[in-house]
């Protein structure tokens, strides 16, 4: 009797457990999210009715969502407030879809997020400042959108950020010198906007970068003599700029390259043996592998 007592109270306290779900704040923004995005049109739609875990593209771990991936869903519409209510949140990729409307500077409070994927949209308005307090960030790209204004100096505190890829937007000003701080990046794509001035020298402190693509854009002054220290750097495309001199350049072990694109049928170099064949990395490399998602 006591054994039955015992089996009947414990099914009382884990049913409980396994029926549990997300807090009431998480399900509303992503109700939200659903409403301001044309749910109801989307490829694959969520049934809210059903339990969250059960919703396309949502993972919840511990009764909170930590992921959301709605790449190429049919999402059209803007980014609601409420977003940032999601304060577990690992992963977002809303890529491949159309977005549009300004990026809610709550996106700041989601500072477990690791990756934001927001490529291929039609955003627009500022990189809110308020990004930089997404100190866990490793991957941001935000390429091919309308987003304009500078680049925020709060960049720079994402430490342990590896691919920032800002490419084919309408940012404008300088790159910020605090882009530097970014020791572990190993991409950065800021190809085909309308930034001006020198090329930070800190720049060459990032040791880790592979891919550093700044073509299309207003560039000018000396190619930095810190470049000589980017010995990782595989693809390096600085064309269709305002450059004074390459001369810089010549530091650099060009042995090293799989693509190095610069404006030289008007320069002339003595560089090692490299191929410069005609590429057009700079305008298809940060493109994600749609076949791969």
């Amino acid at each position: 009797m006591k054994k039955l007592l015992l089996i009947i109270l414990f099914s009382c306290c884990t049913v409980p457990m396994l029926l549990a779900d997300v807090s009431h704040t998480e399900k509303s923004a992503l109700i939200d999210l659903y409403n301001s995005t044309n749910g109801g049109e989307w490829v694959k739609k969520w049934n809210l009715s059903e339990p969250v875990d059960q919703w396309y593209g949502v993972k919840v771990i511990a009764d909170q969502v930590v992921e959301i991936n709605l790449f190429r869903n049919n999402l059209n519409g803007s980014l609601p407030e409420s977003i940032g209510d999601l304060k577990k949140l690992r992963i977002l990729n809303l890529a491949f879809n159309t977005l549009t409307g300004e990026l809610p500077s709550t996106l700041a409070n989601l500072t477990e997020l690791q990756v934001l994927k927001l490529e291929m949209n039609r955003l627009k308005g500022n990189l809110p400042s308020e990004i930089g307090n997404l100190s866990k960030l490793k991957e941001l790209s935000a390429f091919n959108n309308f987003l304009s204004g500078r680049i925020p100096n709060t960049i720079g505190n994402i430490k342990g950020l590896k691919v920032l890829n800002l490419s084919s937007n309408s940012l404008v000003g300088r790159i910020p010198e605090s882009i530097g701080n970014l020791k572990e990046l190993e991409s950065l794509g800021l190809f085909e906007n309308s930034l001006y001035g020198d090329i930070p020298p800190a720049m060459g402190e990032l040791v880790h970068l592979k891919e550093l693509v700044l073509a299309n854009n207003q560039l000018g002054g000396e190619i930095p003599v810190e470049f000589g220290q980017l010995a990782s750097l595989k693809v390096l495309q600085i064309q269709n700029n305002n450059f004074d001199s390459f001369k810089n350049l010549e530091s650099m072990d060009s042995r090293q390259f799989l693509v190095f694109d610069y404006d030289k049928e008007t320069i002339k170099l003595d560089l090692k043996k490299v191929d410069f064949s005609r590429t057009r990395m700079a305008d298809t490399k940060f493109e994600d592998d749609v076949d791969n998602q």
